[in-house]
């Protein structure tokens, strides 16, 4: 009699080099947090220490009381609140015309030779011009009040926005606009359903880089020309040796761009969940 004996294949498991599956992936928040706490920390010591005069840097207690200041409206003629008002209205409207007109400037240079033709030589003419270098031609053709600075914020937007758009397009995969085109899809249904969706990523890059680049300029023209602004705020403190304002108007500067990045970067994983994984 013959026995039979069968083998089951032996599944070797991989072992695993990481806790995550991709380089770099896991939260940050728990080391961004003690990172914040090792720094405000050091603030803390090297003020209350003698080891910095308070016109360099001040004590966290002395930015506090310019806040409460500030709110009151005791610093100069506007409270906080009006200065803060007035550059968030002043980027978010070039930023919202800046989206409204590069998007679709930047998917026109990608799938259009003749649009790229026209389009391309005056973006990248004045894109690595500074635009505070620009800005006194804003004032002479438009004045010095909001349409100057806004015009100007869209110029410094604009730029990033579209370029990212068209680089968006470079990189949608030729065989998905060609089974497209094979199913009967119309050009307009292939820029709007295929184009479109995939050079989002790279649209939302363009939108966070064009964010940042328009509220440092936002700031820097409200230097120069604006009744009330941040970048107001700090100029005035600044004329007044008011290290303390100077620090709470770079605070609240740094905390309104942080957290647009990272509204940014929410919007992103919802709209993109795939970047990164494909």
């Amino acid at each position: 009699m013959t026995q039979v004996v069968t083998t089951e294949p032996t599944v070797t498991a991989k072992r695993a080099t990481s806790r995550h599956r991709t380089l770099g992936e896991g939260s940050t928040v728990a080391i961004s947090v003690a990172s914040a706490a090792v720094l405000f920390a050091a603030w803390w010591i090297a003020t209350h220490s003698g080891w910095i005069k308070p016109l360099f840097l001040p004590k966290p207690e002395a930015i506090w009381s310019a806040f409460v200041q500030s709110m009151a409206g005791d610093l100069d003629e506007h409270t906080l609140a009006t200065h803060f008002l007035a550059s968030i209205a002043r980027v978010f409207a070039a930023f919202a015309l800046a989206v409204a007109l590069g998007v679709p400037a930047g998917l026109a240079m990608g799938v259009s030779r003749i649009a790229r033709g026209v389009l391309d030589p005056p973006i990248e003419f004045y894109r690595p011009l500074p635009p505070l270098a620009y800005l006194p031609l804003m004032v002479i053709w438009f004045g010095i009040g909001e349409t100057s600075k806004i015009i100007l914020l869209f110029l410094a937007i604009f730029a990033p926005v579209a370029l990212a758009a068209r680089a968006g397009v470079k990189s949608v995969a030729q065989e998905q606009i060609q089974a497209a085109r094979s199913m009967g899809a119309s050009p307009r249904q292939v820029i709007l359903h295929v184009i479109a969706p995939a050079a989002l990523p790279d649209i939302l890059v363009g939108l966070r880089i064009g964010m940042g680049v328009g509220w440092t300029t936002l700031v820097a023209a409200e230097m120069i020309a604006a009744d009330a602004g941040l970048g107001k705020m700090v100029f005035n403190a600044a004329n007044f040796l008011r290290t303390d304002v100077v620090i709470l108007g770079t605070i609240i500067i740094g905390i309104v761009a942080f957290a647009f990045e990272m509204a940014m970067r929410w919007i992103e994983r919802r709209a993109a969940p795939w970047k990164g994984k494909v």
